[in-house]
This record gives C-alpha cells, structure tokens and sequence, in this order.
C-alpha cells in the first residue's frame, strides 16, 4: 500500500518536440486551392445613398464582398439591396485600387445587381452549374464579414427551398448553407468544392442577425436578415 499523495519521480524526464511540417491533407490542400483561385475577384463595394438609411440598414459602407464576372467588360455581380437607392457606387479591388462603378442592370426581384468598372487585368470568376446541386455537397463562401477582408468559410448544402426576403420577395430554389454567413457576406460568391461559382450570398437566418453560436429560447426569434 502507497500513501494517496504518493507521486511517481521518473529519474529522466525527456522532452520531444512537437512534430511540424506535416504535409497538408487533400482536403486542406483543396480549401487552401480554392481560396487562392479566387480571392482576387473578390472586391469591396461602398455604396452612398441619400441620408443615413443605406449605411444604418445593412452596415458599414465598403465591407462587403462582391465578384468579378467578365473581364473586358468590367462587370461585378453584386446584391441588389447593396447599391439600392445608391447615388455613388466605388469598386475597391484586392489591390486596394478604387473605381467608380456605374449600375449597368437590376434584379429585385431575386436580390441581384451588375455594376461596372474600368480597370485593367481583372480577374473573373468562373461560373459553375448549380441545376444539379446535391443536399450534402461542400461549399465555400467568400466574403469581407465584420470589416474582415477576403475571409474563407465552409460548409455543406443544408437544404434547396423558397425563401422569402425581409421586403417580402420570393426567391425559388435558394440554395441553404451552414457555412458561416455574416454581415458583410452580402453579394460574395458561394463556391462550389472546384472553386466555381453556383450562388451569390445573400440573407441570413438568425435571431441575432450573424452566424454567432446562439441559443433560441422562443422560436419567433428566428427571424432572416439579409447581409
């Protein structure tokens, strides 16, 4: 029998390091591929509108991450209800050089805007096929969340549905993540596992308005805000 506080003195204590530069898995190779592919074409949108109700209503001006569509034409694929009302649209692209874009086309009723730009060397996104999307295929949502440039999220389709926006539009066959979606998403490309384009980021369905971990207590919390 041992006293209880009886504690075992090894006469040699040996230290190993911790092993380091361990190759990447395919799968964190294929993130790490598909960040790289496509963070050039992501850029910042400031929108100005008449007073405060633009800035108060959807965040800072100028945080959220829109993507570039063609190359000489100089298109950028963004949220309609980003440059709503905007008297004054400005490009910042990942070099951090700024453009005054001009509202070349509208879709309220799917939440969609073209702007455009002139600026050498843009580089576009390529589009991908979402007709035959799958419940359960990963995805990537590219954005500038919270101030953040060029963040990286991940996740799978959770579900293909109507939704309805907050001014009461309908989209069909919105494509539902659990890909961390936050203020500043908004007009961001959501990718596919090859790093093409198969939705733009839109809304959010949250009690708080972010993807923050939050437990609801009454389900009429629940509550879409669009991002």
């Amino acid at each position: 029998m041992r006293p209880a506080n009886w504690v075992s003195q090894p006469a040699k204590v040996e230290i190993t390091e911790a092993a380091g530069g361990d190759p990447l898995d395919a799968e964190e190779q294929n993130n790490i591929s598909v960040y790289r592919k496509n963070i050039a074409s992501v850029v910042n949108i400031t929108s100005r509108a008449m007073g405060l109700r633009l800035l108060l209503r959807f965040g800072p001006a100028g945080r959220t991450g829109h993507w570039i569509r063609h190359r000489q034409e100089g298109h950028i694929i963004t949220n309609y209800h980003v440059i709503a009302e905007a008297r004054q649209v400005e490009v910042t692209l990942s070099n951090r050089k700024k453009y005054k874009a001009t509202i070349v086309g509208t879709d309220r009723s799917h939440d969609l805007a073209i702007v455009q730009i002139k600026a050498p060397d843009l580089q576009p996104m390529t589009l991908g096929d979402s007709t035959h999307l799958q419940v359960g295929q990963k995805v990537y949502a590219i954005g500038n969340p919270f101030g953040l440039a060029g963040t990286l999220t991940r996740g799978i389709v959770s579900s293909i549905r109507q939704v309805e926006e907050p001014d009461g539009m309908v989209i069909e066959e919105a494509i539902q993540t659990d890909a961390a979606i936050n203020p500043g998403n908004s007009g961001g490309p959501l990718l596919n596992w090859h790093g093409e384009v198969i939705g733009i980021n839109t809304m959010i369905a949250s009690s708080v308005g972010q993807s923050a971990r939050h437990r609801l207590r009454d389900p009429d919390q629940y509550r879409k805000k669009q991002c």
